[in-house]
């Protein structure tokens, strides 16, 4: 249990739990040999295991050539891959739902870059170099009142 502090000066004495920020990172993997991580775009939410193999991708059950069936939204999956240079060493299963299948293909690029991450944490660096560790915030402004779309307004007329 916690211990009971009175005062600021034994706060201050306290031990830490949290790991020194020059730590190394540890593996999480769970009894399969499995990382998992959720990414998130738009509205998407892709739950993605990470495990040793062939490169063999798996998106709802189908493919990734079936189920993103343009050339930029595989691109896009396999970016996390490429930077990090370990095409074709791993497999991919993931679960993705909601938003469309511009905003699941980043959902499961941000998912591949956290599992991978967690599954060799040496590769965290170029991977977050890259910029695909950070959930991408932006998403579609609500509509407004008085307009006809969020920033749109309806058409003037003089007469």
């Amino acid at each position: 249990m916690a211990t009971e502090l009175s005062s600021f000066a034994e706060l201050k004495k306290a031990p830490t739990v949290d790991q020194a920020p020059g730590a190394p990172r540890e593996k999480e993997i769970d009894a399969q040999g499995r990382a998992y991580a959720t990414g998130r775009r738009k509205n998407a939410v892709a739950r993605v295991w990470v495990k040793p193999g062939t490169g063999k991708i798996t998106i709802n059950g189908r493919d990734q050539t079936i189920y993103f069936a343009r050339p930029t939204q595989r691109m896009m999956i396999q970016q996390p891959f490429d930077v990090s240079q370990r095409n074709g060493q791993f497999d991919v299963v993931a679960t993705v739902s909601g938003g469309g299948l511009s905003g699941q293909a980043g959902a499961v690029r941000h998912g591949i870059s956290q599992a991978l991450t967690k599954f060799e944490p040496g590769l965290r660096g170029g991977i977050k170099a890259a910029g695909f560790l950070t959930r991408d915030s932006r998403v579609v402004e609500r509509k407004k009142y008085g307009r006809a779309g969020a920033r749109r307004r309806f058409q003037f007329s003089k007469r």
